[in-house]
């Protein structure tokens, strides 16, 4: 059965305690959520020992990262910048690595608690290489259950471990539902901010930029995920995520418009009770959950004043305007592994848009035209991971085929 907080091993840890200091390792430190975990456990240094650090190109964040926290080892992605993330690290006995191996080898590292933030498909290898240790590990990194939900969640089953969502609204629903029994979860409703675009008309996003779809009204995030959030993709990728993680079909997931992000998730109960996980929209919130689980932790966000705040509103989502959440749905239907091409074309989508090369309604239109494209390619279950990285890359060969008419198109506009 899917669902996060009800294995055996989750249900034991609730009344275990670690040993101080706990061995933690971040993977993709020098990104936001990295960067938020380790401010945490800079806050609280003589509860944890950082153990691996990983990042892919800021070489300068990710040295300056390893030392300040005193990391065994520190590992760069692009193997390219080995020479400079070694001096930077000369004589502070901190290992010093590079490339997707060395990345792979981090996250097998032993640890108590790993936290998994590696943008894109390619967090995937080493989130699985973390998982198989058997140990605690907080997900941020979505793409591991969007790209190979079913053999992500069979290994987490099989090494025995426990899977901690991060994202606001999974870690908001985890703790709504907090191991009551599955058969009493009616619905799931998962809230979006609508983005900076959400009272546009469709004339008026012919014209967005990528400056202003990286403004965000209410999260601080990564450039992906940031435009994700503005295309409204970002939401359907996490229906996505629910799915795996919890115990409801495609049909009790549902989503809604509430732009002043205080509400997170929402669990609707067969009794008719709904419980919600409300605070004030900062990473550092569900991640101090992951982090201390299934104790709390001092978190020093700001608290939330609902006198303040005044009013809580809810929309239902515009799928004509916004009709990547539409795609979303459409691909898990599909099954095999559409979801995963899914990703993989949005990553493509979202790159040419941030270059200047794809208008912002050209990014659903180019993944739902490689979905099209792609249509009846690795059908079934039970695929290997070798067939979700080809999937992904007949996906990005398409898309990257594709794009080039929509570019053209764009720049003739």
């Amino acid at each position: 059965m899917r669902y996060v907080g009800a294995t055996p091993s989750g249900d034991s840890q609730r009344q275990a305690a670690w040993p101080a200091p706990r061995r933690v390792s971040v993977l993709g430190s020098t990104g936001s959520i990295g960067k938020s975990t380790l401010d945490l456990i800079g806050r609280n240094s003589d509860s944890y020992q950082v153990v691996a650090l990983t990042g892919r190109s800021n070489v300068e964040c990710l040295a300056e990262q390893a030392i300040a926290h005193r990391a065994e080892v520190a590992v760069i992605a692009d193997e390219r910048l080995y020479g400079e993330l070694k001096e930077r690290l000369a004589g502070t006995g901190i290992e010093a690595a590079a490339g997707e191996a060395a990345v792979i080898e981090a996250a097998s590292r032993p640890a108590g608690w790993v936290m998994a933030a590696i943008v894109g498909a390619a967090g995937l290898r080493p989130t699985l290489a973390a998982v198989r240790q058997g140990t605690t590990v907080a997900l941020a990194t979505k793409e591991c259950l969007v790209c190979a939900g079913q053999l992500f969640m069979a290994e987490v089953a099989k090494a025995k471990a426990t899977l901690l969502p991060v994202d606001s609204e999974h870690s908001a629903a985890f703790q709504a539902i907090d191991n009551a029994p599955c058969d009493g979860v009616e619905s799931i409703t998962l809230t979006a901010s609508g983005g900076p675009f959400r009272a546009w008309s469709e004339a008026q996003l012919d014209t967005v930029t990528p400056e202003q779809a990286l403004k965000h009204p209410n999260w601080s995030m990564g450039p992906k995920i940031t435009v994700d959030s503005a295309t409204l993709m970002n939401k359907g990728l996490e229906v996505i995520e629910a799915f795996h993680l919890f115990p409801v079909s495609i049909d009790q997931l549902d989503v809604v418009i509430h732009p002043q992000s205080i509400v997170h998730c929402l669990v609707q109960y067969c009794d008719g009770s709904v419980l919600a996980q409300l605070s004030v929209p900062d990473m550092r919130t569900p991640i101090a959950y992951s982090l201390a689980w299934p104790q709390r932790m001092v978190s020093p966000v700001k608290r939330l004043n609902l006198a303040e705040i005044g009013a809580l509103t809810f929309e239902t989502p515009d799928e004509k305007r916004f009709p990547a959440l539409r795609i979303a749905r459409e691909a898990m239907k599909a099954g095999g592994l559409a979801t995963a091409q899914l990703n993989a074309a949005n990553e493509v989508a979202v790159e040419a848009f941030l270059a200047g090369r794809l208008s912002f309604k050209g990014i659903p239109a180019l993944v739902e035209a490689t979905l099209a494209a792609c249509t009846g390619t690795f059908p079934g279950h039970n695929h290997t991971l070798d067939d979700v990285f080809e999937a992904d890359a007949v996906a990005r060969r398409t898309a990257l085929s594709l794009c080039k008419g929509l570019s053209e198109k764009f720049a003739a506009a």
